[in-house]
């Protein structure tokens, strides 16, 4: 494949995550802040949100599984992960996590149980999605080509 159909078709689907609000405007910072002192920050800064939010979906999971429930505990993980999400500009992660909080201060167990699960599936859909985009730009720059910025 050429190049320039490996650019047309990383434009479509990069321009695809924000147009169904899976990326907002704080990922095309973190793409404007690469260059060629640090060719991989957005993969470092993408694979650190990964680890980052495993481990909180795991505690989550976990604190949310006991009988009495902490929700105080539960709210500054959910409160966590919203940071992280926000930072990389996952925007469907972090806008899942608003009612997520919001039934914390309810303490309404089974409404956190609920919101973890809409949590989880947001966060996997988007980490296949960055996955998927961080494989493309691999592939145009493998071949020469350099990476269009989508805004």
């Amino acid at each position: 494949m050429e190049v320039s159909e490996m650019q047309r078709q990383f434009a479509d689907f990069s321009s695809s995550l924000f147009r169904e609000g899976y990326l907002d405007a704080q990922f095309t910072q973190l793409q404007q802040l690469q260059d060629e002192t640090n060719p991989d920050f957005v993969v470092e800064v993408v694979s650190l949100f990964f680890d980052d939010s495993q481990r909180l979906l795991n505690d989550l999971t976990h604190a949310l599984e006991h009988e009495n429930v902490d929700f105080k505990k539960v709210d500054a993980h959910v409160h966590q992960l919203k940071g992280s999400s926000s930072s990389i500009g996952a925007h469907r992660v972090t806008s899942a996590c608003i009612p997520f909080r919001h039934f914390c201060e309810m303490r309404n167990t089974e409404a956190c149980r609920a919101c973890l699960q809409q949590v989880k599936q947001e966060y996997f859909l988007v980490k296949n999605k960055l996955q998927t985009l961080l494989r493309m730009e691999q592939q145009i720059l493998a071949a020469g080509g350099s990476i269009p910025i989508i805004a």
